[in-house]
């Protein structure tokens, strides 16, 4: 299985589509039409860029957004010119529990350090076990948990925020 960033196609984006709802949504995720197009308008825009797990087909993916590009209310935790933002992590249900996503988060850090950014922030639900586990492995540290009930509908409705420094 191959980790890595390239450049996609329409029919990249329709995959990455299908696998974000059909493998992503769940009660601790916060994934929209609206969210996806926004990604992937930055990727079309140069401002982020996917990181794909691909073996014969795309079967997990990370959406690394960049610097000024990530979401304004980083501003507090950092400043915007110096960090990187992982947007969406999902791999196939069918590779789960392979350690794709870890691989996955691995690779964002490699390359968002790769553009000078110093912080990788990402969030999670705060009781998503499965990503608290996938985010320890690669390194990540809470910086913050909030309530979040736009975001969060189930659970406690945190959000907890994580960052990996250089």
């Amino acid at each position: 299985m191959k980790v890595h960033s390239r450049p996609l196609n329409v029919a990249d984006f329709e995959q990455m589509r299908k696998i974000l709802f059909r493998d992503g949504l769940n009660e601790w995720n916060y994934i929209t039409d609206e969210s996806i197009d926004l990604q992937f308008q930055l990727i079309r825009d140069g401002k982020a860029i996917a990181i794909l797990a691909e073996a014969s087909e795309i079967t997990g993916l990370a959406i690394l957004i960049f610097k000024d590009a990530c979401p304004s209310n980083l501003r507090q935790y950092s400043t915007l010119s110096t960090m990187a933002y992982i947007n969406d992590v999902v791999v196939n249900m069918n590779y789960s529990g392979k350690g794709i996503g870890s691989t996955l988060l691995q690779k964002a850090i490699e390359l968002a350090q790769k553009e000078q950014c110093e912080h990788v922030y990402i969030e999670r639900h705060e009781e998503n076990l499965a990503s608290v586990g996938m985010m320890r492995k690669a390194s990540f540290k809470i910086v913050d948990t909030f309530y979040d009930p736009n975001k969060r509908t189930t659970g406690s409705r945190n959000t907890s925020l994580l960052v990996h420094s250089k």
